[in-house]
């Protein structure tokens, strides 16, 4: 089936047309890995996740890969200050090795917990240097690379004529040092960027390696060329990533590719918006301070919750962050899974089949297919499931496809099935340590429940759990 999506390259929506037919092939650009993801990042892996979701949903062969960023990262898009895996290392007193596998590991629990398909192709940006140096090695080749004494490689963005078609060209020609691109006087012009970056002199990083322009590391958009190319082709179906990529990191991808090769880098550029507080505005991890996935579970909510919270808004919309509206999500997630339940109850042991042609799965289909419009398709199976004109074989059928897509676990009970002797143990020692007032055994129990798989909510009628997986 035919799908359309906004092209933030071209500012509309677009009948999606794949290099290969019936074939897509996804780049979306992964964590940095120097510490916990917060929920601002999920929501972009939710709406990624969406994506790639519906695609497999209306017919599509899908190959998806997700870099990881575990080197060259630095926190200032000027190409200065410190690599963020460095920083990280610094911080918690491990090798920048450690800290790389201990949050990508974090990464992708929060990932399986929040129900998004592991991608095809996971890309460590470490496991990529090779291809990393070549492509600095084609650009220098072609005329479009310089070097800063003591600095790096740079790429000289004035000698690519559509240099900043992403963002829009009075985007570029603002930039203004000192603002979002700090004051580099040896640059050539403010938007030039980092292919390679030189090891500093009388400094040993725990990361850096030899190239034709000495020991350093690369510049952090050089990773997603590199990997994407490499297992996508030189052009790509559709790349995505969150809206903070347009003005630096996804423009200068599309410089650097397109230089090298002399082609079209990628045909679709999808952006997600940003998740953002009423207060503080975009979240960040610049700061120190932000929510995480464990920040929600910990409050006794199913990680699922916070999921449906993310596929209520559509994901070219702000979304506006509350604990209200978490709460309000989780309600509806439970009353949404209980209303797919009562209708499998009706069903029984009827046969049920998926009817095509019916209007409730078009609904659902056409919403998918009009720049994977969630939200509205999530409408179309609440209606559908209420309608008890339609038989419940029917609608059970319909829930049971349309899980395919929101993945909220709609047939999951909740509290049903047997605990573990141990973990019911554990309860019983927690409520124990409540009564005792031993708050920090409490939260320690609290903390090991939630690794073995049970939320726990403290209620006034007492303590309440939940499963986080089926």
């Amino acid at each position: 089936m035919d799908i359309r999506l906004y092209n933030t390259l071209t500012r509309q929506k677009e009948l999606f047309k794949p290099l290969r037919e019936n074939e897509a092939g996804i780049y979306t650009c992964g964590p940095t890995v120097y510490h916990y993801a917060h929920i601002g990042n999920m929501r972009t892996y939710i709406a990624e996740d969406g994506l790639v979701r519906a695609l497999r949903f209306l017919g599509w062969k899908v190959k998806r890969v997700m870099n990881i960023t575990d080197v060259g990262h630095l926190t200032s898009d000027a190409d200065s200050g410190e690599d963020k895996m460095e920083l990280g290392a610094k911080r918690e007193g491990k090798t920048a090795w450690q800290i790389a596998k201990f949050y990508t590991e974090a990464f992708f629990k929060d990932y399986k917990d929040l129900n998004c398909l592991q991608p095809e192709v996971v890309c460590p940006a470490t496991d990529y240097i090779r291809e990393m140096i070549d492509l600095g090695v084609a650009l220098e080749k072609k005329g479009f690379t310089y070097a800063i004494a003591g600095d790096g490689l740079y790429f000289d963005t004035a000698k690519l004529p559509d240099y900043g078609k992403l963002a829009g060209k009075a985007h570029v020609e603002g930039i203004k040092e000192g603002a979002r691109v700090e004051a580099n006087s040896a640059k050539r012009h403010p938007a030039d960027f980092a292919v390679w970056k030189f090891a500093a002199a009388g400094e040993k990083r725990q990361m850096e390696w030899e190239s034709p322009w000495g020991k350093g590391f690369p510049g952090w958009h050089m990773e997603c060329s590199a990997m994407a190319m490499k297992h996508l082709g030189e052009t790509i179906d559709i790349h995505c990533g969150g809206e903070d990529h347009v003005a630096i990191h996804h423009t200068n991808e599309i410089a650097q590719s397109e230089a090298a090769t002399g082609k079209p880098f990628s045909n679709y550029w999808m952006h997600i918006r940003f998740l953002v507080t009423g207060s503080d505005g975009k979240m960040s991890k610049s700061s120190g301070e932000f929510l995480t996935l464990a920040t929600a579970t910990g409050k006794g909510y199913d990680p699922l919750a916070y999921r449906y919270y993310c596929l209520l808004t559509h994901y070219r919309k702000q979304l506006e962050f509350s604990w209200e509206g978490v709460e309000a999500a989780a309600r509806g997630l439970d009353g949404l899974r209980a209303l797919a339940q009562k209708v499998k109850a009706e069903a029984g042991t009827a046969p049920h089949s998926l009817d095509r042609e019916a209007k409730y799965f078009k609904d659902f289909t056409s919403a998918l297919a009009d720049d994977v419009n969630l939200p509205a398709a999530l409408a179309a199976l609440w209606e559908t499931l209420k309608d008890n004109s339609i038989p419940a074989p029917q609608r059970l059928a319909f829930a049971l496809a349309a899980e395919e897509v929101t993945a909220l676990d709609l047939f999951k009970d909740a509290e049903a099935g047997e605990l573990a002797p141990e973990v019911a143990a554990l309860i019983k020692d927690r409520e124990t340590a409540r009564k005792n007032k031993d708050w920090k055994r409490s939260d320690e129990l609290r903390k090991e429940l939630l690794d073995k798989g049970v939320l726990i909510e403290d209620t006034p009628k007492g303590t309440k759990w939940k499963l986080t997986r089926g």
